[in-house]
């Protein structure tokens, strides 16, 4: 008897879920293994490895420009450290770098690939650390935000 027999509907609804499921699984399961390159996210960041090892906002001063780079606290969350570092040129926002950041696997990197310059740009836009959390990157963006937060603080105090 063939198993696909017209009068057993039941077994064919129930075969053709099954090689569906089946089908999707192996579909969903080919992911790539290497990371695709991104522009500007290798010139703005360091190596987690790098980071700064103070935990508390550290800062230098500029030259009579009034231009002044501070380090944020190192904030850890579910998946590593986040640390930023700001530029204040006359008490404007002008540059937000991540220093340290999750990448120990190729998900991390992965999220932090366009989190970190989406969060990047808010903060800028915004001039401050009210800015929006980036869909996916909920511990980076609760870090970033704190981080940057921490930096503004010693630059007001």
């Amino acid at each position: 008897m063939h198993t696909l027999k017209k009068n057993r509907p039941l077994r064919r609804i129930v075969l053709a879920s099954a090689a569906t499921v089946s089908g999707m699984v192996l579909l969903l399961s080919l992911k790539p293994h290497t990371m695709p390159s991104v522009a500007g996210l290798a010139s703005s960041s360091a190596p987690s490895g790098s980071s700064s090892t103070s935990s508390g906002a550290t800062g230098s001063s500029g030259s009579a420009t009034g231009t002044r780079t501070l380090t944020g606290d190192s904030v850890q969350t579910r998946y590593g450290p986040v640390q930023v570092r700001v530029t204040l040129k006359s008490g404007k926002l002008t540059d937000v770098t991540a220093v340290t950041y999750p990448q120990e696997n190729p998900r991390d990197q992965e999220i932090n690939a366009y989190a970190i310059p989406q969060l990047t740009r808010e903060a800028l836009t915004a001039q401050s650390a009210d800015i929006d959390m980036v869909s996916g990157a909920t511990y980076t963006s609760e870090g970033y935000r704190e981080s940057l937060q921490s930096a503004l603080d010693a630059a007001n105090g």
